[in-house]
């Protein structure tokens, strides 16, 4: 295959729940563009090390790697300039740079808050060993503690996500008449907590979860078979 990316999964190689890998994952199919989505543990650095990257994603096309997911979009962007744009031009391309941003700004941080708690029970035990020391290390606490009281986090949560929601209030994708980058952007961390967590982020009424569940259903039901706690 001349296009391999390396994919984070749990214990089942099948769980895949990256919300960077997920953005890469969604681009690759809105592109057409074949590809293996090769799996990958936390503590299995040598399988990406000559990339000169320590996580994934890691795009390997040919001879070339390419790691980050925001760089990754605009590689593919760039190099299969005759498939379906995932920005629409250099305009998109921008605006989709900001959504990037905000969302590992704002909403990875915040959705971790919710379910980091959660992500141990899915990895083989050297990998759960790795996940919760350094995790705990960068929060400064137990896990169980992090995520406590996220019925009432939840809530606040929601909030932040009040500007998608008046954009989704008028039209059904974020990036246009189609979906794009913008949504896999910012699909990615939702389909990382659903892939994790039983823990519901969205209401059933919400617009954004009438939005997630159409990306869900895109490119023949690719988030959606992925194996999940949430049922979306």
């Amino acid at each position: 295959m001349d296009v391999i990316l390396h994919d984070l999964c749990g214990a089942d190689p099948d769980r895949r729940f990256s919300p960077y890998c997920w953005r890469v994952r969604m681009a690759l199919a809105h592109k057409g563009i074949p590809h293996e989505a090769r799996p990958w543990r936390f503590t299995d650095r040598a399988a990406i090390a000559d990339a000169g990257a320590d996580k994934v994603p890691v795009l390997r096309h040919g001879s070339r790697c390419v790691s980050e997911s925001w760089h990754i979009l605009e590689y593919i962007e760039d190099h299969w300039p005759g498939a379906p744009s995932l920005f629409g031009g250099e305009g998109g391309r921008a605006l989709s740079r900001f959504v990037n941003a905000w969302s590992d700004s704002v909403m990875v941080p915040a959705i971790a808050r919710l379910v980091v708690s959660d992500i141990p029970a899915h990895l083989a035990p050297e990998d759960a060993e790795y996940f919760t020391r350094t995790r705990e290390a960068r929060f400064g606490k137990p896990l169980a503690e992090v995520t406590a009281g996220r019925e009432r986090g939840v809530k606040a949560f929601r909030k932040e996500l009040h500007p998608l929601r008046m954009v989704l209030r008028e039209r059904p994708w974020l990036s246009g008449p189609t979906a794009g980058a913008a949504d896999y952007i910012v699909f990615g961390p939702l389909q990382w907590a659903r892939c994790v967590s039983a823990f519901p982020l969205l209401a059933p009424d919400d617009p954004l979860h009438a939005w997630r569940g159409r990306l869900l259903d895109a490119f023949g039901g690719l988030a959606r078979a992925a194996p999940a706690e949430d049922p979306g």
